[in-house]
């Protein structure tokens, strides 16, 4: 796969209505997207040759996302803002273009601001899943 530019990474945040309607928030320049699974050990002493058995049911997973970027204007800053301040855990859409979009309820554990005074302002961000996170590939 060929490089991509970390701008073409967008992130969109839902209103909370149903249906869901998102509103672009940013394109991440530095990004960072991880997914972890806990893993239940099982091994027990009758376990082949004592090799480690895991419980693959019974990990819990978690998708974690951050990055930095500039907002697209000025009502996706707030809807951004609103959500941390109130503590919310709206739903999210990551675009990864040629690859696909994941999409889920997160709590955004950091959000901060900055930049020079010969720049446009810029922020930065991580989310943290906080239910079930889809893929759905291009």
């Amino acid at each position: 796969m060929a490089g991509q530019p970390g701008h073409d990474v967008l992130i969109s945040i839902g209103d909370g209505d149903e249906p869901e309607t998102f509103a672009l928030v940013a394109g991440i320049r530095a990004r960072s997207i991880s997914l972890t699974a806990g893993l239940v050990e099982a091994t027990t002493a009758q376990s082949p040759l004592a090799w480690r058995e895991l419980i693959a049911e019974a990990a819990t997973k978690r998708a974690d996302i951050s990055g930095s970027g500039v907002f697209c204007d000025a009502a996706s800053d707030a809807r951004m803002r609103n959500a941390y301040f109130n503590g919310e855990a709206p739903v999210f859409r990551l675009a990864i273009p040629d690859f696909g979009t994941m999409t889920g309820r997160f709590q955004i554990s950091e959000l901060a601001y900055y930049g020079d005074p010969d720049e446009q302002a810029r922020f930065s961000i991580r989310l943290v899943s906080t239910g079930v996170v889809s893929f759905e590939a291009d």
